[in-house]
């Protein structure tokens, strides 16, 4: 067992991978045998994810805030703190803060051996978005 007391900086969400600002911290990496990734992913209002894909599939946890997710070809869905979200191996999905307020969620995923963790698609328009908010 090993406890870790210093967190590692706060990093920018890349611009491929996020329309919008969003910040990460990393709370588990691969290392070892353990091919487990989890970090919290904290989402200005209206920033979301490219659409993408995990090989294993991931788990999201919400732990502040509203926040939208949406699988290739669904419906939009609201998720709330306490919700977690459970996403398919290669299923195509984005996830993002709703448009007024702040989301914040873990997301847990299993990396391949060669190191792959997503592939990344294209961005999630603004139509496409918007779209989604206005079914709700």
């Amino acid at each position: 067992m090993r406890i870790s007391r210093t967190p590692q900086p706060t990093t920018v969400a890349p611009p491929e991978w996020v329309s919008g600002a969003a910040w990460v911290d990393e709370i588990a990496a691969p290392e070892g045998s353990s091919r487990f990734r989890v970090d919290s992913v904290h989402f200005a209002p209206g920033a979301r994810t490219a659409w993408h894909r995990h090989p294993f599939g991931q788990v999201l946890h919400v732990t502040e805030g509203t926040g939208l997710v949406q699988c290739r070809g669904g419906d939009v869905h609201t998720i709330r703190a306490g919700d977690s979200v459970r996403i398919e191996p290669g299923e195509w999905h984005w996830h993002g803060a709703s448009p007024t307020t702040f989301m914040t969620h873990l997301a847990i995923q299993v990396v391949a051996e060669d190191g792959t963790e997503a592939e990344r698609d294209t961005h999630v328009t603004e139509a496409e978005y918007l779209t989604g908010l206005l079914a709700h």
